[in-house]
């Protein structure tokens, strides 16, 4: 367990309202929101964007899904939104962030069902390993389609000898993926957003250096290009704000950004032929 620098699921609890994270998380977080204001917003919009394509692909019949970068549990999470729509509903949530692991664990001893949802602890950086560990937990079944979720995970370097795997890791995670299957997407740019916010991203960048977690914002063609030759739902790839808006919660707290550019994060779900 890294303490001695802050990590981006200890750092993302703390921006959603989470109590899992530890003072030198919350010290970066606040430094992180102080330079840029928005930044909590930007989450909230990315969390919310998580819900409705749960509920979107719930309601498509989707029944399996794989949290890639899980993260922290807060503020409504994977299993708790596709239960919503479907009881019947799998899911297995992955991080490498041991307390990212432990909490999900713990939730699911809560209010989980071990026959339909699993925690466990998984590298993207080594995909076949992280399939093998999926397919131990029982919970999915890999000759139905599945959604897998890589929602803000990506936009964090995956550095194995100095270099960032994440794309060709997806791209592996795609080619294992069964037929008919999902895969979401969030991913942060700075491509197409606002002067001062381009600005914000650089410090933002240079922020996180200092992290666990380095970035590394996608131009938005660099984006598409991750799902790969699956076909992108409508709208296809766009701003968080603007995906399935019609599948919020009525309990989904409002986001106000003056245009949809400022949430600065690049969405999308792509079938698998």
């Amino acid at each position: 367990m890294d303490l001695d620098h802050p990590t981006a699921a200890r750092v993302y609890d703390w921006l959603l309202g989470g109590t899992a994270n530890w003072a030198i998380d919350r010290e970066f977080g606040a430094a992180v929101v102080e330079r840029f204001p928005l930044l909590r917003s930007i989450s909230l919009a990315n969390r919310l964007f998580l819900h409705r394509a749960v509920r979107h692909l719930a309601g498509l019949g989707v029944r399996q899904f794989i949290d890639v970068g899980a993260g922290i549990p807060t503020m409504g999470n994977t299993h708790q939104v596709a239960d919503d729509v479907a009881p019947d509903s799998k899911v297995v949530y992955i991080d490498n962030e041991p307390v990212a692991v432990a909490h999900s664990k713990i939730l699911l001893e809560t209010e989980g069902d071990p026959a339909r949802h699993a925690a466990i602890q998984a590298d993207l950086r080594e995909p076949d390993r992280l399939w093998e560990a999926v397919g131990r937990t029982g919970v999915i079944d890999f000759d139905q389609p599945v959604a897998l979720l890589l929602v803000a995970v990506l936009h964090f370097q995956q550095l194995y000898r100095g270099a960032d795997v994440g794309p060709q890791s997806l791209a592996r995670l795609r080619d294992l993926l069964p037929s008919g299957s999902y895969l979401v997407l969030s991913h942060t740019t700075d491509e197409g957003v606002p002067a001062p916010l381009y600005q914000n991203l650089v410090d933002l960048d240079e922020m996180y250096k200092s992290s666990a977690n380095p970035v590394h914002w996608r131009s938005q063609a660099d984006i598409r290009a991750l799902f790969g030759d699956f076909e992108l739902i409508e709208p296809g790839t766009t701003w968080t704000t603007l995906w399935h808006p019609e599948d919020s919660s009525p309990n989904s707290p409002e986001i106000k950004f003056d245009a949809p550019e400022e949430s600065v994060i690049m969405v999308g779900v792509g079938r698998k032929p």
